[in-house]
């Protein structure tokens, strides 16, 4: 296989060693030049092991100090599965969920794309493990967590990816044969994308011994590449992954290169040597192969990360096929050359990744490292100094005019597969302004969204976060907000902290930190589906002074809005509404009366809905509250915003010619009260609008208003003067019926998909029937508003977020919500005291905490922000280990079997040997009555899969009848298990034969327990 000389652009990276935790701790570990060799931890030692000969040998290496801890609630793994997965692959699914990060892609964005997953990764030794502890007697997901292509089938299904999944395996080139395998399938153009990884562990040191034995290990636990002291390499382990993408779309998509593949080789040294000495012609042909591939020449390469193994017939082999490829290429000097066994040890299978991600790291940051340990050459290559070069101390890696920096990587099979992959420096991105957090246009306040699976993840992430941004000053405020909406996946567990600067936004990760929050240090969980988002638009009273100065100078959706209303309302005007909104001194005064208000909110409401939109929060309904209808009928798209404007301005109008004939009084009171006090004044005062349990307003002649009030206070009920000239909602409406339907005489109201909930009829409404008779209705009739947020609250749930300059309907909504078991989310817009766009922003985390989708990119738009790399995922990882069976004590079989003669004797053994296991599980179940419950699902009396098949084992070797894993699903109740056991021990009698379960009890029982989380469900799949 080799390569071609398309690109192949390295867009993510991660890796693990002990003490080195990603790609920022490896460089540091390379620049310095140290390594992590150690002895394998005590704690992890397999007891009651004879001691062997070479066992300070196989016990020296590169050891992770723990593989028992997993995050099994971030992967959605059940206990029992995570405890049955060999660590490689759990360490595999976190080093690619992490590469897929470091990239700046959200995990979401890969579902069902054709993405390859290859990797390079053996057993670690688990299955030992397994057998030692007695496991494997009753571990039914054991051969999904032993299963070496499954680490690979994880990956894909973790990230939903289409394309191939498999482990590749070629000895110690595994992950770099897995690497060119990707590459090659990315350059044909039969995937997108690929994560290309190695993963390796070590379960047992003393799996070691063959190699040992071999002659390969050094004896002093240290490795030293190419030096007179190379004696063997130490074992590592650990692992790494690349994601890997074309070149020229990862430049069209604005991806950090790390690197670019262009070209690699893989082939074999086939009879050239003897298995397993090293072939220098089989790898000096792979050399060859992928320099043929890149279109480069040899002596265009400046540093080879060698396979480098240490050993005494490694290195010199592999120094002679570099000698022979310069002699067929004739390069002129000498090669640098290193390798990072020396720093984390040989881990195996992952080895090549490992040794391809330094060689990437080094072209990224233009570095070569230094070779730890290295003093002098080893004698049996003689001419070291001649043709090759060992770095001591790390120095820069500059340009040279007209030829980027290349690497390349070689990785060695003991079976003599080689791979070869040419890398060469990133070409340089296009260049980019410089992100200003105050530049024009750009709000105050800057959202950092941050989510996670798990409230303690979230605040580690926050901690995280707040220690990264704090120390690099070059990451401003909107390139970190920017990556954190488009380069991370949301999870359940959220917060948004909103600063207007870097330092505000550092203090409010340190409140997310400590588990607090704050005004604009917002948190919550998104549990399920937030229902439906039903934007409410009300009627008088939100208005004040400049109620749109701020925000139209902060928002260019609200400023083009905001022009556009104007346009529409100006042949019926004759004052400006920009000066208005803008509160600018030739505006008129509000005091003017509805005409001039009714278009000023109109205008503000419209506009302010098309910024929610903009943020991606659309409406599934809308209500709104009294003349509120026409802008939630125009939000919705029911109306045109012509037709609109037209309603509002010439209903408006007309409006005047009952100025200082009646008014309007709020009252808290309930509407039956209410409506009990106004039978005093029959014809002359009616309810104007019901807006909650303790909200009604009154409406009608002003006398009889002041009647009204009067009465009321002196009962102690709460009464004010609304402040409205007029009485709407009332008869006097009926006096400029002609000029209201005038008003609307040819608007042309459309279908929408959005509801309209109407405040006149208290139900959903056909928006195709919003003609003249229904403006009529809606400033004559009772507004309804209570009545119909009440029942969507109760029937539907959702979220509620009112759309004005200030909140007025807000209490009336979440008294409402007060009254139901589960409030819904009650939320505002703008208010008096705070009406520029941190203010939306601020609702905006409301509603993203909650789980109502926001499209929080449009915040950063004008800043023209970077992506930039963030800290990844704090995993929060628990013991998950197989353990021996001291808990379930086996039966003991030494005295006289029990008497199995009777079903009833049956039935009690297996009572017993239900209760031994439900005990070991929880004592508080010690006096459990299983004879009363026996006719019980064993799911139901507390059992998981593991103990199905734990007393299978149990019955089994008390009767010594042979039973099947699946036993308790078959007969799901102690009962019918019992019956089956007897009839098993019983001598068959000639009859019909055995029918399937008969009782619709039975029947019924059975599939509830197929509903089991994990073994029943395998079952009923077919897979066990």
């Amino acid at each position: 296989m080799s390569g071609a000389a398309t690109g192949i652009a390295v867009i993510g990276m991660s890796c693990r060693f002990p003490g080195v935790h990603d790609v920022d701790d490896f460089w540091r570990l390379l620049l310095d030049g140290e390594s992590t060799f150690g002895t394998f931890p005590e704690h992890r030692t397999v007891p009651d092991r004879t001691p062997h000969p070479d066992a300070a040998t196989v016990n020296s290496g590169s050891f992770l100090d723990a593989v028992d801890a997993f995050d099994a609630e971030f992967f959605g793994t059940p206990a029992a599965e995570a405890a049955a997965m060999d660590p490689v692959q759990r360490l595999g699914l976190e080093l690619a969920w992490e590469a897929v990060e470091n990239a700046r892609v959200p995990a979401t964005a890969l579902a069902g794309r054709e993405v390859d997953v290859v990797v390079g990764a053996g057993p670690s030794g688990y299955e030992l493990l397994r057998r030692l502890s007695g496991s494997d007697r009753d571990d039914h997901y054991a051969v999904l967590g032993s299963g070496g292509g499954l680490i690979a089938n994880r990956i894909s299904h973790l990230f939903d990816v289409r394309g191939m999944s498999l482990c590749a395996d070629s000895g110690q080139s595994s992950s770099l044969v897995s690497l060119a395998l990707t590459c090659e399938r990315i350059r044909s153009g039969a995937v997108d994308m690929a994560l290309a990884g190695g993963v390796h562990l070590i379960a047992d040191p003393e799996a070691g011994l063959g190699l040992a034995n071999l002659g390969a290990l050094s004896p002093d636990g240290r490795c030293h590449p190419f030096d007179a002291r190379a004696n063997g390499f130490v074992r590592g382990e650990g692992g790494a992954f690349v994601l890997l993408k074309r070149l020229d779309r990862a430049v069209a998509d604005g991806d950090h290169v790390y690197a670019v593949v262009r070209g690699w080789g893989v082939g074999s040294g086939g009879a050239s040597s003897r298995l397993p000495d090293p072939s220098p012609t089989g790898q000096a042909a792979a050399v060859l192969s992928a320099l043929k591939a890149a279109d480069v020449t040899f002596d265009g390469v400046d540093y080879v990360e060698a396979h480098g193994t240490g050993t005494r017939r490694g290195d010199p082999a592999e120094l002679a096929g570099l000698r022979e490829v310069s002699r067929h290429t004739g390069r002129g000097r000498p090669l640098v050359i290193g390798s990072v066994k020396a720093n984390v040890g040989h881990l195996e299978p992952a080895a090549g990744i490992v040794g391809f991600v330094k060689a990437a790291l080094c072209l990224d940051r233009a570095h070569l490292v230094p070779l730890p340990g290295f003093r002098s050459p080893n004698p049996d290559i003689p001419g070291f100094q001649e043709d090759f070069e060992a770095l001591n101390t790390a120095r820069p890696w500059p340009n040279t005019p007209g030829r980027p920096r290349r690497a390349g990587v070689t990785s060695v099979g003991m079976g003599g597969t080689t791979a070869h992959v040419i890398l060469e420096q990133a070409p340089e991105p296009p260049a980019e302004p410089v992100a200003e957090d105050q530049a024009p246009g750009v709000p105050a306040a800057v959202p950092w969204v941050l989510s996670a699976r798990s409230e303690p993840a979230l605040r580690q992430q926050a901690a995280r976060l707040r220690d990264r941004v704090a120390a690099d000053p070059s990451l401003t405020a909107a390139d970190v907000g920017h990556s954190l909406v488009t380069t991370r996946t949301a999870f359940a567990h959220r917060a948004v902290v909103l600063g207007a600067d870097r330092e505000e936004a550092l203090a409010g990760l340190g409140l997310v930190a400590a588990g607090g929050g704050a005004a604009r240090a917002l948190r919550g969980v998104a549990g399920g589906p937030a229902g439906p988002v039903v934007l409410v638009f009300p009627g008088q009273g939100s208005q004040w002074l400049g109620m749109g100065r701020e925000l139209y100078t902060q928002s260019e959706v609200f400023a083009h809005a905001i022009d556009d209303c104007a346009r529409a309302l100006e042949p019926w005007l004759d004052w400006s509404l920009l000066d208005l909104v803008t509160g600018a001194r030739s505006a008129p005064a509000l005091e003017r009366g509805d005409a001039v208000v009714q278009p000023a909110l109109f205008a503000m409401m419209v506009s302010l809905a098309r910024v929610w939109r903009s943020l991606g929060v659309v409406p599934d309904a809308v209500v709104g509250h009294s003349q509120g209808e026409i802008a939630a009928a125009c939000a919705a798209g029911a109306l045109s915003l012509k037709d609109a404007a037209r309603v509002v301005a010439l209903r408006s109008r007309a409006l005047t010619a009952l100025a200082g004939l009646g008014g309007m009084n709020a009252v808290a009171a309930p509407l039956a009260e209410v409506e009990e006090r106004l039978t005093r004044w029959p014809g002359r005062l009616s309810v104007a609008a019901v807006n909650g349990p303790g909200s009604v307003v009154v409406s009608g002649d002003l006398e009889a208003l002041g009647e009204f009030a009067a009465e009321a206070a002196a009962d102690g009920v709460r009464v004010r003067r609304v402040r409205i000239e007029y009485a709407s909602h009332s008869h006097q409406v009926e006096r400029i019926r002609e000029q209201v339907l005038a008003a609307a005489a040819d608007v042309t109201p459309r279908r929408t998909p959005v509801e309209f909930h109407s405040t006149v009829t208290a139900g959903r409404l056909d928006t195709r029937v919003l003609g003249s008779e229904y403006w009529y209705d809606n400033l004559r009739s009772t507004v309804r508003f209570g009545e119909v947020v009440g029942a969507l609250m109760r029937e539907r749930g959702g979220v509620y977020l009112e759309v004005s300059p200030h909140p007025v309907l807000q209490v009336a909504m979440e008294e409402t919500a007060d009254t139901l078991a589960s409030p819904p989310l009650v939320v505002n817009t703008l208010d008096k005291h705070d009406g520029g766009a941190a203010k939306i922003l601020a609702s905006a985390a409301e509603l993203h905490v909650r789980g109502v989708p926001v499209s929080w990119e449009t915040a950063f738009a004008p800043a023209r922000p970077r992506r930039v790399g963030l800290p990844t995922y704090p995993f929060q990882r628990q013991r998950y280990w197989l353990t021996a069976p001291d808990d379930t004590p086996a039966p003991d079989t030494t005295s006289a079997g029990p008497d199995l003669a009777s079903k009833a004797s049956v039935r009690a053994l297996v009572c017993a040997e239900t209760a031994t296991l439900l005990t070991a599980k929880d004592a508080d179940l010690a006096g459990v009555d299983l004879a009363s419950r026996s006719g019980e699902t064993f799911k139901a009396l507390g059992f998981d899969s593991s103990m199905v098949v734990a007393l299978r084992n149990r019955l089994t070797a008390v009767t010594g009848v042979r039973l099947a894993a699946t036993v308790a699903f078959t007969y799901p109740t102690p009962r019918r298990l019992a019956e089956h056991l007897f009839s098993l021990l019983t001598p068959a009698r000639p009859g019909p034969a055995e029918t399937a379960p008969g009782t619709a009890q039975e029947t019924a029982q059975k599939a509830e327990s197929r509903s089991d989380d994990d073994l029943y469900a395998l079952i009923d799949r077919g897979y066990v």
